[in-house]
């Protein structure tokens, strides 16, 4: 069973910029497909309740169970995969954040909260957590300018940046220390050449 990293943090932050440069990098030093990265990302496009979901609250429960299947089947197929899994988000930070978010926002009832809570104990069940999972933290102008930015769907809103992180908070301290690593990258251009450095150093110590 291959190992796999998840990277985690709020919308705008920068996860998928992150999980694409550090795919790069790996493979440019590696010089070989073989010894890069399996990845796998949020997909917000290709979703077939996001943007159904962003203008009708309605499709939130839907939106929600759909990616927690799709996250179950991408750490599925990354496990057995050749080479080290690498998942931008993930099944946690999808409960853990964007589920809790919505929940506390009013567009997930308690009974539909509830339910999310049952799926995403039972997939986590069956499939082992991410041996690291890297935090992303940035201040709320940086997130906000890179949201402005993206051409995507995006649900969560920088002004929800606070309360998403004091969701991962809560659920961060109940994971072993030498399982996660918390990185600043507000100042960081998002080829993330610090990051991508600190990170690759913790991947050579896991092969």
């Amino acid at each position: 069973m291959s190992k796999l990293i998840a990277i985690v943090g709020a919308s705008g932050v920068g996860k998928t910029a992150l999980v694409a440069a550090l795919a790069n990098v790996r493979a440019e030093r590696s010089g070989s497909q073989a010894e890069a990265f399996e990845t796998a990302y949020e997909q917000h496009a290709e979703r077939p309740f996001q943007s159904l979901f962003k203008s009708d609250a309605r499709y939130a429960l839907a939106n929600q169970i759909d990616y927690f299947l799709l996250r179950a089947e991408q750490e599925k197929r990354l496990r057995v995969a050749p080479r080290m899994g690498l998942i931008d988000g993930g099944l946690d930070l999808d409960f853990y954040g964007f589920t809790r978010l919505f929940h506390k926002r009013g567009l997930l009832t308690d009974p539909e909260f509830d339910l999310c809570r049952r799926v995403y104990e039972f997939i986590r069940q069956s499939l082992p957590r991410p041996e690291l999972i890297i935090r992303l933290c940035a201040d709320e102008s940086t997130v906000a300018n890179r949201l402005s930015r993206r051409d995507r769907i995006n649900i969560a809103n920088a002004e929800d940046t606070a309360l998403f992180d004091s969701f991962l908070n809560q659920w961060l301290t109940s994971i072993p220390s030498d399982q996660k690593l918390e990185l600043d990258v507000s100042n960081e251009t998002l080829r993330y050449e610090k990051s991508v450095k600190a990170i690759l150093e913790i991947v050579s110590e896991m092969l």
